[in-house]
């Protein structure tokens, strides 16, 4: 019994050992590869397991670029799979710049992917170009009239400023800004309705792909409507402001009026307090006159007799003043 046990023992160990190797090691890939035209030895696929790289991500896109005619090597794609790349998206942009005979090269394609663009894209968009339309932008001419504008931007990837340029954000913004200037510096918002191309000439002259990733082919204004009257709001703005100020002022003034005649009032008041203080001394004065012998009691009689007189007087002038009214 036990020199049965033995045999089959070594053929568990063995079986077991096989699926090991058979796990670890690719062989059906390096068989593919091989049959493929790739040549890579199996020592570089057991690298790539110990490094920790899915060896099927280097070889599937090694086999496309080499029945493609790339001359690519397996280490610059396992380079680039360890710095973060995507291999794959990398093959197909390589592939697709080759046969449309775009000048593309290795190293810049691996630099426009590792610095998160879509490098794939970017050659598709270069072929085709694509269609950025602007949200509505809205700018006032020089008669005070909101105009409001849509722009559709074809623009064509620049596969040489793919690297540190610009976005569609820019585009937008410069766009923008380029219809902004235009209706602005217009006479007139008939001008621009009835020629809206010279928007469209106007900001393309002014290079607004510079320092972006993209080159503007055209730029066609796709709505033009009007707005509200600018100028006239800000007139009527303006005469509110006014009429406020002008009723301030008035205020202002009407207020030192009122001061000012308040103020009067307090003098004459205080003049007729000073009448009535003197009169109050008018008796004492008498008095004191006739205590000292300044005056006699005829002289006294005298001067009673003619207010008296004075009183009557000034009571016929007026009874007559009312009768003549």
């Amino acid at each position: 019994m036990e020199g049965l046990f033995l045999p089959i023992g070594i053929a568990v160990v063995i079986i077991i050992l096989l699926l090991l190797f058979f796990t670890f090691v690719p062989v059906g890939l390096w068989v593919t590869a091989f049959f493929s035209g790739v040549k890579i030895s199996m020592a570089t696929l057991i690298g790539m397991r110990l490094r920790r790289v899915a060896p099927t991500r280097i070889v599937n896109p090694m086999i496309k670029a080499t029945k493609a005619g790339l001359n690519l090597q397996i280490d610059e794609l396992e380079a680039h799979f360890l710095a973060g790349g995507n291999v794959n998206t990398l093959v197909d942009a390589l592939i697709a710049a080759q046969r449309a005979n775009i000048p593309l090269e290795f190293e810049r394609a691996a630099a426009i992917d590792l610095a998160g663009r879509n490098v794939l894209e970017a050659v598709q968009v270069s072929v085709n170009p694509k269609v950025i339309e602007t949200p509505i932008i809205a700018a006032v001419s020089k008669d005070g009239i909101e105009v409001m504008a849509k722009a559709r931007v074809t623009v064509r990837a620049n596969i040489e400023r793919l690297v540190g340029g610009a976005g569609e954000e820019t585009i937008i913004a410069r766009v923008g800004e380029g219809i902004v200037t235009t209706v602005g510096s217009s006479d007139s918002h008939k001008n621009v309705l009835e020629n809206p191309d010279s928007i469209s000439k106007t900001v393309l002259g002014k290079g607004l792909d510079s320092g972006t990733a993209f080159e503007i082919l055209s730029i066609d204004i796709a709505d033009v409507d009007i707005g509200r009257n600018i100028g006239a709001k800000l007139q009527m703005d303006q005469a509110e402001a006014d009429k406020r100020i002008a009723e301030a002022k008035a205020e202002e003034r009407r207020a030192m009026a009122v001061a000012k005649e308040q103020e009067m009032v307090a003098e004459v008041q205080s003049m007729k307090a000073k009448v009535v203080e003197a009169e109050a001394q008018v008796p004492l004065a008498l008095a004191a006159a006739l205590r000292e012998g300044k005056i006699g009691v005829m002289d006294y009689y005298n001067m009673k007799n003619i207010l008296a007189d004075t009183d009557m007087r000034n009571s016929i002038s007026k009874s007559t003043d009312d009768e003549n009214k």
